[in-house]
């Protein structure tokens, strides 16, 4: 199967220098590009990538600059901008802005690119126009390269092999007996039904303190200043290590939830929606703003979306099964005799049934990841309830209509 391997770059200041360049070039291809078809749309009409890529090779002639990227990389971006339109519309995709768009481009053929180990900590790859570029072997290949994707983080630059390891995912898990279920939240990132956190700090107190700091600081420069782009880096530096130590909690609890479970059952949350502005509009202002604003920042800062992400990698290679379940009443249903109340979540932690004869207590997000697994293991089960009904409901007998006792 297709897997990803990163390295960082070693770059000497000539490559970095035209990296910058043909990712500059790759940015104005894709907002010209874009802006070509909403004008488009706007007319009624549509276009797609084969008549654009042919204006390209024509614009070359008049804009030498483009030139001085392969031209398979700015064919790529086109194709690129061809899927986004197609999953996301015309007006949806995004326009990659120069101060927030870090610059990346693809090299989409595998057979031009030459990869060597020189040592053990370094290797080498050959790629169009820039030469033998230097990276650090962290991590073997394992596979063919399909293509190499370079692109800049904090300051650093890195590439990302599409390799062809051979992987086949098993069609039995190695524990086919096993289940989880799996609640995401606020004050735990993930819980699961056994009763495990899941949870690590993604930003020390030192580095939040300097992180306050340096937006006070940016508030107060000028804009265009080199003591504001200054400021920036530094805030992109503490950025960089809290994305890395939450892709590194996501993929290391995502491997230990599939390799021990051949089912893992999730909320189908969608975390666009959830985390959308509240702040309305001119006619209609939103209404708890900083509120939603403080909700928005915790659920992206505790990952929900990517731990799904890494789930799904991860169960390639286990075959652990996913299923996604209707979120509804699952923090409200009692686990034990299935009563379903507000009054049972007395706190963020303590849930205690308030059903006569029942009284079960459990912490909240204990109780609340039962329920997911018990609703995904009918799920897996039946085989056609899918992610749109409800928790609460009982299941009907296909034979009698009713509903079973």
């Amino acid at each position: 199967m297709l897997s990803g391997r990163r390295y960082l770059l070693g770059l000497t200041a000539d490559q970095a220098e035209m990296c910058e360049e043909f990712g500059n070039i790759c940015r104005a291809v894709w907002n010209t590009a874009l802006e070509q078809r909403r004008e488009y749309r706007r007319r009624g009409t549509w276009t797609n990538y084969v008549p654009q890529a042919a204006e390209l090779a024509e614009a070359k002639k008049e804009h030498p600059w483009l030139t001085t990227a392969p031209s398979h990389v700015l064919q790529q971006t086109l194709r690129d901008l061809e899927r986004a339109c197609r999953e996301h519309g015309t007006f949806k995709a995004r326009w990659r802005s120069k101060a927030r768009w870090s610059p990346s481009f693809r090299f989409p053929s595998g057979n031009l690119i030459t990869v060597e180990r020189l040592g053990r900590k370094w290797g080498r790859a050959k790629l169009p126009k820039l030469g033998w570029v230097r990276f650090r072997w962290s991590r073997p290949l394992d596979g063919a390269v399909r293509s190499a994707t370079v692109s800049r983080k904090g300051g650093r630059w890195f590439v990302s092999f599409l390799v062809d390891d051979q992987a086949v995912t098993p069609e039995q898990h190695a524990m086919p007996a096993t289940a989880v279920g799996v609640d995401r939240g606020i004050a735990t990132a993930a819980v699961t039904s056994d009763g495990t956190f899941h949870d690590r700090p993604f930003i020390r107190h030192g580095e939040a303190e300097r992180y306050r700091r340096l937006q006070q600081r940016l508030a107060r420069s000028k804009k265009g200043s080199a003591n504001r782009h200054k400021t920036i880096r530094a805030m992109g530096r503490i950025m960089n290590r809290v994305t890395d130590r939450r892709a590194d909690f996501c993929a290391y609890t995502a491997n230990r939830l599939a390799t021990r479970n051949a089912l893992v059952v999730l909320e189908d949350l969608k975390t666009r929606n959830m985390t959308a502005s509240a702040s309305g509009t001119l006619d209609q202002p939103g209404q708890y703003v900083a509120q939603k604003r403080g909700l928005n920042r915790a659920i992206l800062y505790k990952g929900w979306h990517r731990l799904e992400l890494a789930l799904t990698n991860a169960a390639r290679y286990t075959g652990t099964a996913m299923v996604k379940v209707n979120p509804a009443y699952t923090s409200q249903r009692c686990s034990a005799c299935g009563l379903v109340t507000e009054g049972n979540r007395e706190s963020q932690a303590v849930f205690v049934c308030k059903a006569a004869g029942c009284g079960h207590r459990d912490h909240a997000d204990v109780n609340a990841a039962k329920n997911i697994k018990a609703a995904g293991l009918a799920v897996s089960a039946c085989g056609d309830l899918g992610g749109g009904r409800s928790v609460k409901q009982e299941p009907v007998s296909r034979a009698t209509g009713r509903t079973p006792s």
